[in-house]
């Protein structure tokens, strides 16, 4: 059966935030940021003659063209049919919700390549060299030889570092660096935009089972693995689900094959990195760990709209951490939210406890301090939603 149809949002709606306003972070996106995705996949890979038609056509298509319909053989149509696809038929990419937009933008790079056969190139993600080279990185092993100095410190402090660097890993967001080069650069600030880290611990606090929505797979994803190792072996969780995507997405959003690879990463590290690594081998081996890839992973709609059997997994959760910027969009409503909306109002239809880590590198935002909002704004104009070097620890208990 298809997912769930659409459901109202747990509040008075602001509005859906689109891509149709030049000079917007959403319009730059579509019009900037996508060319050149579709451009660095056309390098990554010896592809040949179809590939590259399709990624031409998909980049005409996308920028100046309008939404067109999947063909009528497609594995997914009905699933796509379900999330909108009829409603924004034939209207331009930037007239349509900026989330359907992008998702779907990731969807028809996938057809162009030759993601879903089949054919060779079938189930080849155009992402990986990418996510390998991050990987493998300097600064990937400078972090994890931090281990070995925090392994000596006070549980407490261990969860803290572990907690902080799962939230700020999500700079390391390879989509968000080919629209801004220097984001990585910039320092990020200190204090966050708001912090429920206090709450958040306290829900981590026992032998119930954890829900970890990823995000990003290289150096995002393996401060996520390292916290899940931390907890389990200090008994703060008694099990943890990692959900996934089940396909290439956003650039470098996580799949099964990113874990894998994470996994093999610390596994094979010097140190700290190499005894979490094999206690997540080992967790994954009798099921301590386990890994989800549900289709509305790659939904283009918000959590309030997820389907029955993937709300009923999550219920039985003692708590959801949602990771990254794109999850928080989904959780909260891609709107345009007065960014002193309660946090707790926008997430009530989230079922059970739920806590979102995230760099800010788009514009929703929900659960300031009219302070803050207005000291950000004094300081910033509009520019910290989405610079990157600002973050929150959000939770809805």
């Amino acid at each position: 059966m298809p997912d769930t149809p659409l459901s109202a949002p747990p509040v008075p709606p602001a509005p859906v935030i689109l891509g149709d306003e030049p000079g917007s972070f959403p319009h730059s996106v579509l019009a900037e940021r996508h060319p050149a995705i579709v451009r660095q996949v056309r390098e990554s890979f010896p592809y040949g003659p179809e590939q590259h038609d399709a990624l031409d056509a998909l980049l005409a298509n996308c920028t100046k063209g309008v939404v067109e319909p999947l063909p009528a053989d497609a594995h997914d149509v009905d699933r796509w049919s379900a999330w909108g696809m009829d409603a924004y038929t034939g209207r331009s990419w930037f007239d349509v919700p900026w989330l359907w937009s992008e998702s779907h933008f990731y969807r028809r790079l996938l057809d162009a390549v030759g993601y879903f056969g089949p054919g060779p190139w079938q189930g080849i993600d155009p992402f990986r060299p990418s996510k390998l080279a991050e990987l493998d990185s300097r600064e990937t092993d400078e972090e994890l030889a931090a281990l070995d100095e925090l392994s000596g410190r006070p549980v407490a402090e261990q969860t803290a570092a572990l907690l902080h660097g799962s939230l700020w890993g999500n700079r390391a967001d390879l989509g968000f660096r080919l629209s801004d080069a220097e984001a990585e650069e910039r320092a990020a600030v200190p204090g966050l935009v708001a912090d429920d880290s206090d709450t958040l611990r306290t829900l981590l606090g026992g032998t119930g089972t954890l829900c970890l929505i990823a995000d990003n797979a290289g150096r995002e994803l393996i401060p996520d693995l390292l916290l899940i190792a931390h907890l389990l072996a200090h008994g703060r969780i008694g099990r943890a689900i990692l959900h996934v995507k089940p396909y290439p997405y956003y650039v470098s959003d996580a799949t099964t094959m990113d874990v894998v690879d994470g996994l093999r990463r610390l596994t094979r590290a010097p140190g700290e990195a190499a005894v979490h690594g094999r206690r997540l081998w080992a967790a994954m081996a009798d099921g301590r760990l386990a890994v989800r890839a549900h289709p509305f992973s790659c939904a283009p709609l918000p959590y309030a709209d997820m389907p029955d059997d993937l709300r009923a997994e999550l219920t039985t959760a003692d708590l959801t951490v949602l990771k990254g910027d794109l999850n928080y969009r989904r959780l909260v409503g891609d709107r345009r939210w007065p960014p002193t909306t309660p946090f707790a109002e926008v997430t009530a239809h989230f079922p059970g406890p739920v806590a979102a880590l995230r760099t800010l590198k788009s514009d929703v935002i929900t659960g300031l301090e009219a302070d803050t909002e207005a000291a950000l704004v004094t300081a910033e104009g509009q520019r910290w939603r989405t610079s990157g070097t600002h973050a929150l620890i959000q939770v809805r208990s």
